[in-house]
């Protein structure tokens, strides 16, 4: 693409904070660069520090190099397939359209897959419970850019039959062959306004870093990680739903049964909302602690914008739970669902407990559905290692802390 490409190598990685956990491992060539995709998450205590994640330290998540522009002038998105109006549009063209900020929690599939891991193998990244983060994301919501040509709000199909709408990526990966990058959302989702998906250009009040997508992305709030695709490319009208490796091959939840000898793709639909998810973040999974009091914090979310009803914790293996307080923006009250939340985002709970002996901590969400974690990583453990929503628990060893 003109003004934005893809290195076939490592070399010109942006810098990057010192805290992430990097899960890839690192070259030894002369320029100290990644020999793969840099996959890293912060600390998990970090993300209880503050509602909106701060750009350094938000998960980061890529299938090849990271893209290098080189004439922002010359950057633009072409728009084909089955729309009577194909077209391009530069980044100026998409900044004239009315700006929204959406605050939105973007979270990976993989998210906890170690956990997943302990039980039987898995395949993908190793991420712990930090592959997920919260930013207020600024842009031009794609309804207003389809409808810019020809396309109404809230319609589920183009008059030639396009009834999906695929984002392609200057990203390239080895899962493609060394092509792009892809995916797609269905054309009802693409031109409903109150979807919220867009066309951004900020994070947090900034313009995109390199990391993050610069100069234009997807943001698909409610959804895993995987469908807001990066350094966007083109974006295509297609009659079906697209037909990319990460799509049809990838992020699709099989139970148990299923192993590599037996799968077949096929059978599952991609997944796109994710469920209802919740770690404890103050703790790792086993802490010294002093006798006393102790503070549980984390996070729970759920897809599709389903607000967070409530965040139970035990301390007695699931037989009593109490209650933890939830907030969102500081100095307000979290109600589920109401306009005064953010429905695409996190919650933040905690709850302070009195720790006695040597205990295992849980924590579970219940979403605005009543949909709820399920208790046992056993009944949700698939061959890929993806949405591990089980009640995640830590052990508390009474000693010496700092806590």
């Amino acid at each position: 693409m003109p003004g934005v490409r893809g290195p076939s190598e490592y070399s010109q990685e942006p810098s990057r904070d010192p805290s992430l956990k990097v899960n890839a491992k690192a070259s030894t060539s002369f320029f100290f660069a990644f020999a793969e995709p840099f996959n890293a998450e912060p600390p998990r205590s970090a993300l209880v520090s503050s509602y909106v994640t701060p750009v350094h330290l938000f998960y980061k998540r890529n299938h090849g190099p990271i893209p290098i522009v080189d004439h922002i002038e010359n950057y633009s998105v072409s728009f084909t397939g089955l729309i009577d109006n194909q077209t391009k549009l530069s980044l100026k063209d998409i900044r004239s359209l009315p700006k929204y900020n959406v605050t939105a929690t973007l979270q990976c599939a993989g998210n906890r897959r170690t956990a997943m891991s302990k039980v039987r193998n898995v395949r993908g990244v190793g991420w712990d419970v930090s592959a997920i983060g919260n930013a207020v994301w600024g842009g031009a919501k794609l309804a207003d850019v389809l409808e810019l040509l020809g396309i109404p709000k809230l319609t589920s199909s183009t008059v030639l039959g396009g009834r999906h709408v695929e984002f392609v990526s200057v990203d390239r990966c080895k899962e493609e062959n060394g092509g792009p990058y892809k995916a797609s959302i269905p054309l009802s989702q693409a031109t409903n306004p109150d979807a919220d998906v867009l066309l951004a250009y900020e994070m947090n009040g900034e313009i995109l870093n390199r990391d993050h997508g610069f100069p234009l992305r997807v943001v698909v709030p409610g959804v895993i990680g995987a469908r807001s695709v990066k350094w966007l490319d083109s974006i295509n009208l297609l009659a079906e739903e697209c037909q990319g490796f990460f799509m049809q091959k990838d992020y699709k939840m099989f139970p148990p049964s299923v192993n590599w000898d037996n799968i077949n793709w096929s059978s599952r639909r991609p997944q796109m909302d994710f469920p209802v998810q919740s770690a404890i973040c103050s703790l790792e999974d086993v802490q010294m602690v002093k006798p006393g009091k102790v503070s549980i914090k984390g996070y729970a979310v759920s897809g599709g914008g389903r607000g967070i009803e409530r965040v139970d914790i035990s301390m007695d293996g699931g037989k009593s739970w109490v209650e933890a307080s939830r907030t969102q923006k500081p100095g307000r009250d979290y109600i589920s669902e109401h306009s005064s939340s953010d429905k695409w985002a996190w919650v933040l709970f905690e709850a302070t407990v009195d720790v006695s002996q040597s205990t295992e901590v849980i924590a579970k969400a219940v979403d605005s559905a009543a949909n709820v974690q399920p208790e046992n990583v056993e009944s949700v453990w698939n061959l890929r290692g993806v949405l591990n929503t089980s009640w995640h628990r830590v052990l508390l060893r009474l000693g010496n802390s700092n806590l």
